[in-house]
């Protein structure tokens, strides 16, 4: 049975972000651990995929983005610096890259013992563009790490902001 998850109230439209936990589907015994941000962004999926896939443009629209080092692309390694933990540099290496609908970049401790993977969806709706940012944890160490993990959950939230306003009003934004 999962767990609760909390929710953060917000008003229609607005981006919203979810700090979930639970077991995975068909994994019974895998625990796991997620945040997650959406927003409805009026701009389309391949103007949107630009700016996710312009890794050093992050910092013009993401305060919560310290750095990204690295090319954004198919099985590239990359290094993220985030406001959340500034002294500590996250080593990911991009796993998926769907242009304009999906792209997901994964990191972690060797043999699976934390595995983070954080996935970006863009969904076209008559218009308008559904965004959802995800980041998923697991392996034995999770229930130790979890708790010193932040609230990344304003984190996420001003990531899904950002690139909307940074999507719908242009690089100025």
């Amino acid at each position: 049975m999962a767990a609760p998850e909390h929710r953060n109230q917000t008003p229609p439209g607005a981006p919203r972000t979810r700090r979930v936990a639970g077991r995975r589907a068909g994994e019974e015994e895998t625990e796991m651990k997620a945040y997650e941000a959406s927003s409805t962004i009026a701009a389309s999926p391949e103007d949107i995929w630009a700016i996710l896939v312009d890794g050093p443009g992050y910092t013009r629209w993401d305060n919560g983005v310290v750095r990204v080092e690295g090319r954004i692309a198919p099985g590239e390694k990359l290094k993220v610096v985030s406001e959340a933990n500034p002294g500590r540099t996250f080593p990911v290496k991009v796993t998926e890259f769907t242009p304009g609908r999906r792209l997901a970049w994964s990191g972690g401790m060797p043999l699976g013992l934390f595995k983070g993977v954080r996935t970006f969806t863009l969904t076209p709706q008559g218009g308008v563009t559904a965004f959802q940012v995800r980041e998923v944890y697991t392996g034995p160490l999770l229930p130790m790490i979890w708790r010193t993990i932040p609230d990344l959950g304003p984190s996420f939230n001003k990531f899904a902001t950002g690139l909307k306003d940074r999507a719908e009003h242009g690089p100025g934004a």
